[in-house]
């Protein structure tokens, strides 16, 4: 039988990862997840609430409960939890702060489908800890809260085009579920055109896209499409592809571009917001967008999302001239758990954060020399407390370098460390929490090791 292409580049770039012992010692460790997914199969499309859930491997496990760094699994296993929940668990998994404070709203109701005091007290501090912030509006995910920014974005210019980037997220509506993860034979057959990601989607979503990184393709798309052209949108750290920080005056070329040719600039700060500092993107980068788009870490765990803008565009919605609607909008429940998640988290301070950081640092350089020490070809790229692990050779610049990574090699190291007891993502994106300890680094790296062995 003939090697693969994949399977002569993983020989050349390093070893394995017992692939099949590991998948067959998994499988005997989690008998009630999967009976649970065949059952949960027979009434839930995919057996899974979100689509991303079912590339889990061997199949999707099912957990009981979280304390901290740890979750647990209803066979009884328990797990260093690098996913998060995909990222809102800032803070870890059931702090009391949060789970107290929910508690409390708990008693006087889940809901008004009115006005309350959580709504104010939480907008005054994220008015307080975002720089671009003079007003703020919620929704309840992160695909609701940028539909809302670009629709008040071609409000306020009158234009009906955006741009966005390769590789970037901004959620599942067809309008910009666009270009995300192509091939590179998706890319070219487009010849610079959006590529939707799934069947069903409409056509066209108005979008223009640019390559992360390079400036020569954000200034063809202004030549091409200036006018009409109503804001960029980027994720300020490319976390959904790679983790890729923008190049050395990136953001300020794009402030730049943005501002000369009328558009706005847009930072969706889904994943960053909150994590990279209190202040998010925003602060850690020196840069200040029109408009944020903000979920996950804000919602400490809740279903919460918010838009934060400059006074003079958010006017629009203020006036009802643009329309931002939702009956669960400003859910107390949510803004419960966000106002005790925000107090937390302000009460850590710049040094909080950047011992976040020298803890996620010191994992992501251990992940390195141990894998680098048993032959495998590998790097990280990230900012902080959110990076992502490829087996490839370099750190990639844009979101095409990503696609030179193993993934299935990945997989396997995924499949391993789980054997272990560590959850990891399947892109290879690592999420480090405040409730993570230097015993926890530890305790994966060597977890590491024996995987690797």
């Amino acid at each position: 039988m003939a090697t693969t292409p994949d399977v002569e580049n993983r020989e050349s770039r390093g070893g394995h990862f017992d692939a099949a012992e590991r998948e067959q010692s998994v499988r005997s460790k989690t008998a009630g997840s999967r009976s649970r997914f065949e059952r949960s199969r027979a009434s839930l499309a995919g057996g899974v609430s979100t689509g991303l859930r079912r590339s889990a491997h061997p199949y999707p496990l099912f957990f009981s409960r979280g304390e901290g760094s740890q979750i647990v699994d209803v066979d009884e296993n328990p797990y260093l939890d690098y996913t998060l929940a995909w990222g809102p668990l800032i803070l870890g998994h059931n702090p009391p702060e949060v789970t107290r404070a929910i508690g409390r709203q708990l008693a006087n109701g889940t809901t008004f489908g009115a006005q309350h005091d959580l709504e104010y007290e939480v907008a005054e501090r994220l008015i307080e800890a975002i720089p671009c912030a003079d007003l703020v509006c919620y929704a309840n995910s992160g695909t609701e809260i940028v539909q809302v920014a670009l629709r008040l974005a071609r409000a306020v210019t009158g234009r009906t085009q955006y741009l966005k980037f390769e590789g970037h997220y901004h959620g599942w509506d067809d309008s910009v579920l666009l270009s995300y993860h192509p091939s590179l034979e998706e890319i070219e057959r487009a010849q610079g055109r959006a590529v939707p990601t799934g069947a069903g989607q409409r056509p066209d979503g108005g979008a223009v896209i640019a390559e992360w990184n390079n400036r020569e393709s954000v200034e063809q798309a202004f030549a091409a499409h200036g006018a009409e052209l109503s804001a960029v949108i980027c994720e300020p750290l490319l976390a959904n592809s790679g983790s890729i920080p923008p190049a050395p005056g990136f953001l300020e070329f794009l402030r730049q571009v943005t501002s000369e040719n009328g558009a706005l600039l847009i930072f969706d700060e889904v994943i960053t917001g909150f994590r990279l500092a209190y202040g998010g993107a925003q602060e850690r980068y020196g840069i200040t967008p029109d408009l944020a788009t903000f979920a996950k870490a804000v919602g400490a765990g809740t279903p919460l999302s918010a838009l934060a803008g400059q006074r003079r565009y958010m006017d629009a919605i203020a006036s009802g001239r643009v329309v931002h609607a939702g009956t669960l909008n400003g859910n107390p429940l949510s803004l419960a758990a966000a106002k005790a998640g925000l107090d937390v988290l302000r009460s850590k301070g710049a040094a909080g954060y950047e011992h976040l950081r020298r803890r996620a640092e010191t994992l992501r350089e251990g992940l390195e020399r141990i894998l680098r020490s048993h032959g495998f070809t590998v790097c990280t790229c990230g900012d902080g407390p959110v990076f992502t692990l490829s087996f490839a050779a370099a750190p990639p610049h844009n979101y095409r370098d990503t696609l030179a990574a193993l993934r299935d090699l990945y997989r396997d190291f995924a499949l391993a460390l789980l054997d272990e007891g560590v959850l990891v993502l399947p892109d290879g994106r690592w999420y480090v929490s405040f409730a993570h300890s230097d015993s926890d680094i530890d305790q994966t790296l060597a977890a590491v090791s024996r995987a690797a062995h």
